[in-house]
């Protein structure tokens, strides 16, 4: 199961990734946001490679997938693998990468994957290049980023609802749980999920699975011309270099997993630890603000909880008053609390916004978080990230469709996470959008196998709320891989400024470095 999806603030220091959805909705994982780009050159058209043939890469300017330009050095292309790999000739997916060259001893490449899954590589890459400026990350390596099939800037681009679609979709409440109210939601989640098979196909949506991103990842470290790739992977994008590196143990030569998946873990397990971690992060966000007598959950506790019920369960009825004429509606405002539990520098906006609910005036802030979480731009017009997301997690793990399975994980969710809760536990609980996905999964959960010597570390963040800590100790343990630790609250941490971490990670990507167990 992926980690909540996420797309960053303007400013914002984050480098990890995007979105489980609200407990009461879809589960979402984690993005690094920020359309930035370079360059004027088109990215060249590649025509079909003749079956067993490489293409050789061209590159050019990056202005087809951004449009910044103070990265002059940026530069792109595509890289076409076959959509169906029994037909090698047929279809083909176009990769968009982006390569910043390294600006002084070049040791190799470093690909990074910010999660989501959905989240664009592409985009990542440049805010990481930008915040690592004066590295000797950027000094040694090429940062290369590709986002996988139907992925951000690849082609073709999977896209399930229109931007209407999902505008009327953020504005279901979802909410009541009696027998009627759980079949309204069931066909809620059939209805997106008959739209993203009408419009995309099921011979696409079974190849856009983790499976498929792996040997993608192969194929663009072949075009790069490397024998071994470095790799930085948050969130979802530690299931993505745990299943590369299954499959390609030999081309790696440093790896590093921050924000971990246990791929062994069951996915309704995964779902209500995330919850509970989400919980942790309110408590440790509440505890905060009731620093200040103005707090809008009170300075007491045991409150914290039912002072936000007080606050957002009104929106059932009456969307919140904000300045787009859309208000805040209650799916929106769990979203945007979700949203500001990624990181400490979110929650400002929080609080801003659930005063604005408090006072009846405004809450502004609460749809910008919420907006900024589901990719949804100033013109209303929204990214893939969405789309992508529910269509990889649903073919990368079996999912449950017992309806008294989801019961249960409903009535485990209201006891581990409060605050998302709603009402009285019923007895009934609507599954989940994946166990009605009509293409079967292409994964299982299983454990891997020890990882090759030196050959991957992983760093777990303590109160991580959508990749719980337990899930980096996890994973280290099945890899055989040293563990860095870091005390605090927020979703992943590599490069996000603690000198402790990123020392460790600077000193093993340049010169290999094994940290061995580090606490933070």
């Amino acid at each position: 199961m992926a980690a909540m999806k996420r797309a960053s603030l303007a400013g914002s220091p984050d480098h990890s990734p995007r979105r489980f959805a609200p407990a009461r909705r879809t589960v979402f994982s984690a993005v690094l946001g920020g359309l930035l780009t370079m360059g004027a050159v088109p990215v060249p058209v590649f025509a079909t490679p003749s079956a067993g043939q490489t293409a050789p890469l061209a590159w050019g300017g990056c202005d087809r997938f951004v449009t910044d330009t103070y990265l002059p050095t940026a530069q792109c292309t595509t890289v076409p693998v076959p959509i169906d790999d029994a037909n090698p000739a047929g279809p083909q997916a176009n990769l968009a990468v982006i390569k910043i060259p390294a600006r002084g001893n070049r040791i190799g490449v470093l690909l990074m994957n910010p999660g989501g899954p959905g989240a664009s590589a592409v985009d990542s890459v440049v805010n990481l290049a930008d915040s690592l400026s004066d590295s000797p990350i950027t000094e040694h390596f090429d940062l290369v980023g590709f986002d996988p099939r139907g992925v951000g800037h690849s082609t073709p681009e999977l896209r399930c609802l229109s931007d209407a679609e999902q505008d009327a979709w953020r504005r279901e409440s979802m909410v009541d749980y009696s027998p009627a109210g759980v079949a309204a939601i069931e066909a809620l989640n059939r209805e997106v999920a008959q739209k993203c098979v009408d419009r995309m196909g099921k011979a696409f949506l079974e190849t856009v699975g983790t499976a498929s991103a792996a040997k993608d990842m192969d194929a663009v470290r072949e075009a790069l011309g490397e024998d071994q790739i470095n790799y930085l992977g948050y969130s979802y994008g530690t299931q993505l270099g745990t299943a590369y590196l299954e499959r390609f143990p030999k081309r790696v030569r440093t790896m590093v997993l921050d924000g971990a998946i246990d791929p062994d873990q069951n996915p309704l397990d995964s779902l209500v630890e995330q919850m509970a971690g989400f919980q942790v992060a309110f408590d440790d966000y509440a505890a905060d603000c009731a620093k200040s007598p103005a707090c809008p959950l009170g300075t007491d506790p045991a409150q914290f909880v039912n002072r936000y019920h007080q606050l957002v369960n009104p929106l059932v009825d009456k969307p919140g008053p904000t300045s787009d004429p859309r208000g805040l509606s209650y799916s929106d405002a769990l979203t945007g609390t979700i949203n500001a539990l990624y990181t400490p520098h979110y929650w400002k906006y929080l609080t801003s916004g659930l005063l604005g609910l408090q006072r009846g005036s405004d809450a502004d802030d609460l749809l910008m978080l919420a907006d900024d979480y589901e990719g949804r731009d100033d013109n209303g017009h929204y990214s893939n990230g969405q789309d992508a997301f529910n269509a990889i997690r649903c073919v990368d793990t079996p999912t449950s469709s017992d309806p008294a399975v989801w019961a249960q994980v409903d009535k485990q969710i209201r006891q581990r996470a409060p605050f998302l809760s709603y009402g009285q536990f019923t007895g009934y609980g609507p599954r989940d959008l994946c166990a009605l996905w009509p293409v079967p999964p292409t994964s299982t959960p299983h454990v891997v196998a020890p990882a090759p010597a030196g050959s991957v570390v992983v760093v777990s963040t303590t109160h991580d709320p959508a990749t719980p800590y337990q899930a980096g100790v996890d994973l280290a343990r099945q890899l055989h891989a040293p563990l860095i630790t870091y005390d605090g609250t927020q979703h992943t941490v590599t490069f996000n400024g603690d000198s402790c971490v990123d020392d460790a990670v600077v000193a093993y990507f340049v010169d290999r470095t094994v940290p061995g167990n580090l606490t933070c």
